[in-house]
């Protein structure tokens, strides 16, 4: 293998110039991946533009030491940074910048501690880092080359090979780290680019200009399937407001402090820089008390705000024609995040979020409905109080709806279970309400009133328990109320059991009540989940 132990810095802009060029070819193919946070510009569109900025500025060098030529291009990513991930990589190469300080050229092994101040100073600059983003990537792609350069194998391109391959590994678990990328079935858009970035910078080491000019670089496929459109959870509609980037010039600034002061002004910010220059990116409803606070400090440039409303309407647009059609698709109501998982690997498209005490409206699953590319629904509201409102959902679309009128979420998971990939839609409907019979129901929660009834005299409070519906027991103790509903049935026929314990509960106390039940009941496949569903102590299905 060709070895290379060291590179001045007419080498280091090389190696990016090629990189520009690689990543330049599936930029608009990274800006497909963008999922996260909301939509946000082109991620790829964004890194490449920063990438020119940053060439533009190498060719401006004062000299060819690998110090001069890696100042430049800290200077052009700060002056050219675009979005979000621009920002981020602005502070990419600031780090390969400090890391590369003073040096007349660079080792595998000055290449990896400047990696790893790339990392430090990329954490650094947001107020809110998120894994499973680019973030991770560099994070990880750091470590490789820390690892490979105190080995024996440590020359330059030993220590960038293994750079690339930890990067490749670390953007293909990112939707393992990320909800929304898990959800959506992709990678996120930039981790893939600075993947590219360092792959193409790779192939300039290694003399594969070739490769370069003739063939395309290829979008890391995660392990994970789609399951809906990102952002398809509906929920009360609330504005992104205005994404709002720019350059700050002045005097003694200092960029913690603004950041500090701007962190209760919006969402997504980034601020780096140093005592005259500041970039500055920030998701705001107000952007102009971000312009009014740092008008005091200095004069603003490059100022770029955009609608970030309207940039969703466009994307959601656009992952409607991405994503596969779905002949049949569920449209599942949940409260709780552990419910709402069950429904979703169960194959439930979206989930809308609601169930007691707060009951979705006929608009919350009509957008539900209409984002998802299919013709053709099946919702289950899983609550006897939003069974008519999901009706009314016919309405407003010319999709083809059907409801199975699922009152409780056992009965909604039972009807999941039911659903026939190989089934026509009339079929699926027809057996999935024939499936909501095999179950039944148990909820125990807490009386929000004292009252007589059934002959029960219930204080506020206190536990209580229902089967079907139907309010049959009482107590102090949840646990002991649900043995009491239990006692209520004949067990003997039953053959499992599925606890889904709530917000407000335990897992050693759901565990415990599992024992119980599997003490008396030694025949029955007894199911512990997580629920975290509010005010409901235990779901219970008994089949």
């Amino acid at each position: 293998m060709k070895k290379i132990n060291t590179a001045n810095g007419q080498d280091l802009r090389e190696m990016f110039a090629a990189a520009t060029t690689w990543l330049e070819k599936n930029a608009v193919d990274i800006d497909a991946l963008n999922v996260f946070p909301v939509p946000d510009g082109d991620t790829g569109t964004n890194m490449l533009l920063t990438m020119r900025s940053v060439i533009d500025e190498a060719y401006r060098a004062p000299d060819r030491s690998a110090s001069a030529v890696s100042q430049a291009m800290a200077k052009g990513a700060l002056m050219g940074a675009r979005g979000n991930s621009g920002v981020i990589l602005s502070q990419i190469y600031r780090g390969l910048a400090e890391g590369l300080a003073d040096k007349e050229s660079f080792s595998g092994k000055d290449l990896a501690t400047a990696l790893l101040q790339s990392s430090i100073l990329a954490y650094k600059g947001l107020s809110q880092p998120v894994e499973g983003t680019i973030l991770t990537v560099i994070k990880d792609t750091a470590a490789a080359a820390q690892s490979q350069a105190g080995g024996a194998q440590n020359d330059l391109i030993s220590v960038i090979e293994a750079s690339v391959d930890a990067a490749s590994e670390s953007v293909a678990n990112t939707p393992k780290l990320l909800a929304v990328l898990r959800d959506a079935g992709v990678v996120d858009a930039g981790g893939q680019g600075l993947y590219t970035i360092l792959e193409g910078a790779l192939h300039y080491l290694k003399g594969e200009m070739e490769q370069i000019q003739l063939r395309k670089p290829q979008i890391i496929v995660s392990d994970v399937h789609p399951t809906k459109l990102p952002e398809m959870i509906a929920d009360e509609e609330v504005p992104y407001g205005y994404c709002t980037e720019f350059m700050l010039k002045g005097e003694k600034l200092n960029p913690d402090k603004i950041r500090a002061k701007l962190e209760k002004k919006g969402e997504s910010l980034i601020v780096v820089g140093d005592e005259s220059t500041v970039r500055i990116h920030i998701h705001t409803l107000e952007p102009g008390n971000v312009i009014r606070y740092v008008t005091s400090l200095g004069t603003m440039h490059r100022v770029n705000i955009r609608n970030m409303d309207e940039q969703h309407q466009d994307y959601v647009e656009m992952q409607k024609e991405r994503m596969p059609e779905i002949d049949v698709a569920i449209v599942a109501v949940a409260s709780g995040d552990g419910l709402a998982e069950v429904f979703k690997s169960l194959g439930a498209a979206a989930i809308v979020p609601g169930g007691q005490t707060m009951n979705p409206s006929t608009k919350d699953i009509f957008q539900a409905v209409e984002t998802v590319p299919s013709d053709k629904f099946i919702i289950l509201p899983n609550n006897k109080n939003i069974v008519a409102t999901a009706q009314q959902v016919q309405s407003l679309t010319e999709k083809k709806i059907k409801v199975v009128p699922t009152e409780t979420i056992p009965q909604g998971v039972a009807t999941l279970l039911a659903f026939d990939y190989e089934a026509d839609f009339e079929t699926n409907a027809r057996l999935m309400n024939q499936a909501k019979a095999t179950v039944k129901s148990v909820e125990i929660t807490r009386a929000t009133r004292s009252t007589k009834i059934g002959g029960l005299d219930i204080k506020k409070k206190q536990a209580i328990g229902l089967l079907d519906g139907k309010l049959i027991a009482a107590g102090k103790d949840p646990t002991d109320v649900l043995n009491q509903v239990l006692a209520k049935l004949n067990l003997d026929e039953a053959e499992v059991i599925t606890i889904y314990y709530g917000a407000n509960t335990k897992p050693e106390e759901a565990k415990a009540a599992s024992t119980q039940i599997q003490a008396q009941h030694p025949q029955l496949q007894i199911e512990v989940v997580h629920g975290g569903q509010p005010h409901y102590n235990y779901i219970v299905s008994v089949e």
